[in-house]
């Protein structure tokens, strides 16, 4: 039976919150930095403070129970209430200010962050950004459980409750081998794509996915073979090696192409690309504040990809 008087903790809420999201221990505990133990003991206290059990555990997975289930759009909803409280209290002195856990994809997070980073010392000298690179998938994930604020990812996301703020849109561009018979050319079309090597980068990547879905429009396939990489950094230098082509954004050819032996080819109108967005909670309270910060990753943004 429930304790009348009991109050949970934001800590246990997060505990319980973080668990549900990825149904996995040692990986919430990771998201939350807390160690498992105690993210551990945060949940199970909430379980005995409340008189109801709100995961199984097993030694292979964790499932939600019924009332786990029930709760947790509760647990979340008292969260965002108490960031809002935390960020309304923040903002009383006017501007951006206080703490933003800002998560980036691993195609962008490189090239935009030298310019944005600075722009935001400048620009906001109040504000403490933390930074959290990582896949579009486990990005939303931490949105989701309150460990990150937003997120720079490539739009549509297709994910209820949350803002999509456009930034900016990029072109790819294919980059080749130094010599290669396509380096150089302005006119290429997707048929270009077909019969070449094209690498890609790991699953989990949404440039990995974009890449296919191009290919699929005009049956190219991918190269075949074991090569797998998790950075766009490491695909570039396997096609300098001579190892195959990739597609990559334009915000990423100064950066990857000035370590020589490779060449670029651009596509005629109209031009494959994607649209940056920045991501964030339907039910922030801070929306004017990352319309701010939308804006000058835009202007960043423009001036890379230009």
């Amino acid at each position: 039976m429930a304790d009348q008087s009991f109050q949970p903790t934001l800590s246990q809420l997060r505990a319980f919150v973080a668990v549900a999201e990825h149904r996995h221990f040692g990986t919430a505990a990771a998201r939350l930095k807390v160690s498992q133990p105690t993210l551990s003991q945060a949940l199970a206290s909430l379980e005995q403070g409340l008189g109801v059990q709100l995961v199984e555990r097993s030694t292979r997975k964790v499932l939600m129970t019924t009332a786990g289930s029930q709760l947790l759009d509760r647990a979340r909803a008292t969260l965002e209430a108490a960031d809002g409280f935390t960020v309304a209290a923040s903002g009383l002195g006017g501007g951006l200010s206080g703490p933003l856990r800002l998560g980036l994809i691993p195609t962008v997070a490189p090239y935009v962050l030298p310019a944005l980073l600075p722009a935001l010392r400048r620009e906001y000298p109040a504000l403490e950004p933390f930074i959290v690179e990582d896949r579009t998938e486990r990005l939303l994930a931490s949105l989701r459980s309150g460990a990150i604020e937003a997120a720079v990812l490539a739009l549509p996301t297709e994910e209820s409750g949350v803002v999509d703020l456009p930034l900016y849109s990029e072109d790819f561009v294919l980059i080749v081998p130094s010599g290669h018979p396509l380096d150089g050319r302005t006119d290429l079309t997707l048929s270009a794509l077909v019969d070449q090597p094209i690498l890609l980068l790991d699953e989990g990547h949404c440039l990995r996915d974009q890449t296919l879905d191009l290919c699929r429009s005009v049956d190219a396939v991918p190269a075949a073979g074991d090569t797998r990489a998790t950075s766009l950094a490491t695909v570039v230098q396997c096609v300098a090696g001579g190892l195959g082509v990739t597609l990559v954004p334009r915000s990423a050819v100064a950066v990857e192409t000035a370590k020589g032996n490779l060449g670029v080819a651009e596509f005629a109108d109209p031009k494959p690309g994607r649209t940056m967005g920045l991501v964030y909670r339907a039910s922030s309270a801070r929306a004017e504040e990352y319309g701010a910060i939308a804006a000058l990753i835009s202007s960043v943004g423009a001036g890379l990809h230009a």
